[in-house]
C-alpha cells in the first residue's frame, strides 16, 4: 500500500460519506464485507456483520467513527478503496485530506465564511445563531489575497470574467445562506407555535372536563333525589291498596318523617365566569408551560436509534426480538461468557455508543417499582456487584420501592416526583459533559449531571431490576421519539 504522507492531517466529518456515495452497488457491498474481515484492517477490530447488514452509507460512517475514531476511519477507508481498485476516489479523498482542516468545532460544518466584525472564520450555523447581523464574506475572498495584475489583454479579460463568475457564486452563496436562515427560523416558529397549540388544547380539555364534572355531579344529585321520591310513591301505592287505607293514611302524615322533598330542589351549578377564569389561568401558566415543552422538543430533535446489545445482558435478562424491551426473568440462561457481559448485576448496555455531539433517547418505565437508567463508560467493571457512582463511570437515576427516586451517586437525596414519570428521556451533550433526565409527558427536567469528563465512548445503560415476585415484572421499553400514542406494552 502506498504510504500516506499526511497521517497527521485531521479528517473532516462527511468526507467518508461523500466517498461511499460514489461507490456502485457491488463495490458498496464489497466495502461492507471488507469491514468484517480483520485481515483487511491491520491492527483494528472488524465490525460485526449484524451492524452492517442493512446499514446505509451515513450509518457505516458513524459505525466506523465509533469503532476507529475520526482519523483511523479515514485511514481504513483509504485502505479499502485501494483493495477495490478505486484509485480515483482514493486520490480525491487524499487530496481533500491534504487541504487545511476548516471545520467548525462546535457545529461540525465547513468554515465557509469570514466575519469582519469579529475577525474570525465561521460556519453557516455560526452565522444563523451568532453572526446574523455582522458583515460576512466568503472565506476565500478574505484569504486568497490580491491576484497579480495581468499584462496581456486576453488575460485581463479572462480575469474580469473570473471575477464576475466569483461574484455570481458569492450571490448564490448569500441566497443559500438566506434560505438556510429562513428554514431555521421557520423550524423554530413551528416548534414555538406547536408548543403553544398544545398548551391551549390542554387548557381547553381541562376546562371541558371541569364543566362536565360539575354537570355530572348535578345529574347524580338529581338521580338520587328522583329515586327517593319514586320509592316513596311506591310505598304510598302499596298502602293505598289496603282496605283500611283511609284510616291508615290519616295516621301516616303527608310525608315520611324528616323528609322535606317539597322544599328540596336540585340547584344547578353556576357556570358564569368559568371560561374567563380558565383563560386567565391559561395566560398565567401558558408561557412557562410552553417554554418547558419547547425545550423538550428541541432536545427531542437529537433523538438517536437505540437497541439493546445481547452480548452485554445479564443471563437472567430477557430481551425482545427487536431488542427494544428488557425484563428480568427467573431462569439463568445458558449464554456465552463474554467479557462484555454483566455477571452479577441485572444490567444491559445498548449496541450504540456516544463519543461526540448531542444524543437523546426515551424509555418507558410505566408499571415498574424499581429500575436504573442512564449512561455508562465502555470500560466499566461488569463483574461482581456494581456501585452506580459517577467515579465508577455511571451517570444514572434510579427508582426504588415505587416512589423513591435518586441518582446512583447519592441514594440518600430523593427527588420529589409525584406522580412519577411513565416515560424518561435521557439527553447527552458529550462535548459539554452534560447528562440530563426528563419526565417526557410533563416536559420537566428531573436531574442533570454537569461538568462530566468523558474521555471514552459511553453507552446507554438499562437495568429493569429484579422482578420481585411479579410486582416489578413490567419491561423497560425503548420508545420511538415524537411518535403519537404510547409504547406498546406487548412484546413482539
Amino acid at each position: 500500500m502506498e504510504k500516506d504522507n499526511n497521517q497527521g492531517a485531521e479528517m473532516k466529518p462527511g468526507e467518508v460519506l461523500k466517498t461511499l456515495d460514489n461507490l456502485n452497488y457491488e463495490e458498496y457491498e464489497r466495502f461492507k464485507q471488507l469491514l468484517q474481515q480483520s485481515e483487511s484492517l491491520p491492527g483494528l477490530p472488524a465490525i460485526k456483520g449484524k451492524h452492517l447488514e442493512k446499514a446505509r452509507s451515513f450509518s457505516i460512517e458513524d459505525l466506523m467513527v465509533q469503532n476507529y475514531t475520526l482519523q483511523r476511519c479515514l485511514e481504513v477507508t483509504c485502505n479499502l478503496l485501494e483493495k477495490l481498485d478505486r484509485n480515483d476516489l482514493l486520490q480525491g479523498l487524499r487530496s481533500r485530506r491534504n487541504s487545511e482542516n476548516r471545520t467548525c468545532q462546535k457545529h461540525y460544518r465547513s468554515l465557509d465564511l469570514f466575519c469582519k466584525d469579529d475577525n474570525k472564520d465561521v460556519c453557516l450555523y455560526c452565522y444563523v445563531y451568532h453572526h446574523r447581523y455582522h458583515e460576512l464574506v466568503p472565506w476565500s475572498k478574505e484569504y486568497e489575497g490580491q491576484e497579480a495584475e495581468p499584462t496581456n489583454i486576453n488575460d485581463k479579460v479572462q480575469q474580469m470574467m473570473n471575477k464576475r463568475r466569483e461574484k455570481i457564486q458569492e450571490i448564490k452563496q448569500s441566497v443559500k445562506i438566506s434560505k438556510d436562515a429562513a428554514d431555521s427560523e421557520k423550524a423554530e416558529g413551528v416548534l414555538v407555535f406547536t408548543a403553544l397549540k398544545e398548551s391551549v388544547e390542554r387548557g381547553l380539555k381541562e376546562l371541558i372536563k371541569k364543566i362536565e364534572d360539575k354537570q355530572k355531579t348535578t345529574e347524580t344529585e338529581a338521580e338520587d333525589f328522583i329515586k327517593d321520591l319514586e320509592h316513596e310513591i311506591s310505598n304510598l301505592m302499596k298502602r293505598s291498596s289496603e282496605v283500611d287505607f283511609l284510616q291508615r293514611f290519616s295516621s301516616l302524615g303527608a310525608d315520611p318523617p324528616k323528609k322535606k322533598w317539597v322544599e328540596d330542589r336540585v340547584h344547578p351549578p353556576s357556570y358564569e365566569g368559568t371560561v374567563e377564569r380558565a383563560v386567565a389561568q391559561l395566560k398565567e401558566t401558558l408561557w412557562e408551560d410552553m417554554e418547558k415543552r419547547l425545550k423538550m422538543k428541541r432536545v427531542q430533535q437529537h433523538a438517536v436509534d437505540v437497541t439493546l446489545d445481547p452480548d452485554t445482558a445479564h443471563p437472567k435478562l430477557i430481551l425482545s426480538d427487536d431488542r427494544k424491551q428488557v425484563e428480568h426473568g427467573n431462569l439463568w440462561q445458558d449464554l456465552p461468557d463474554n467479557p462484555e457481559r454483566f455477571s452479577e448485576c441485572v444490567c444491559v448496555l445498548a449496541e450504540q455508543s456516544f463519543s461526540s455531539a448531542l444524543n437523546y433517547f426515551e424509555v418507558q418505565v410505566k408499571g415498574k417499582t424499581h429500575w436504573d437508567l442512564g449512561v455508562a463508560r465502555e470500560s466499566v467493571d461488569r463483574t461482581g456487584l456494581i456501585d452506580m457512582k459517577t467515579a465508577n463511570g455511571f451517570w444514572t437515576i434510579i427508582l426504588r420501592n415505587g416512589n423513591k427516586y435518586s441518582t446512583g451517586d447519592d441514594t440518600s437525596v430523593l427527588f420529589n416526583l409525584h406522580p412519577g414519570p411513565e416515560k424518561v428521556g435521557v439527553f447527552v451533550d458529550y462535548e459539554e459533559g452534560l447528562v440530563s433526565f426528563y419526565d417526557v409527558e410533563a416536559a420537566a427536567l428531573i436531574y442533570s449531571f454537569t461538568g462530566c469528563c468523558f474521555t471514552e465512548k459511553i453507552y446507554p445503560f438499562f437495568s429493569p431490576y429484579l422482578n420481585n415476585g411479579g410486582t416489578n415484572s413490567a419491561p423497560l421499553i425503548i420508545c420511538p421519539v415524537n411518535q403519537a400514542g404510547r409504547c406498546s406494552d406487548e412484546a413482539p
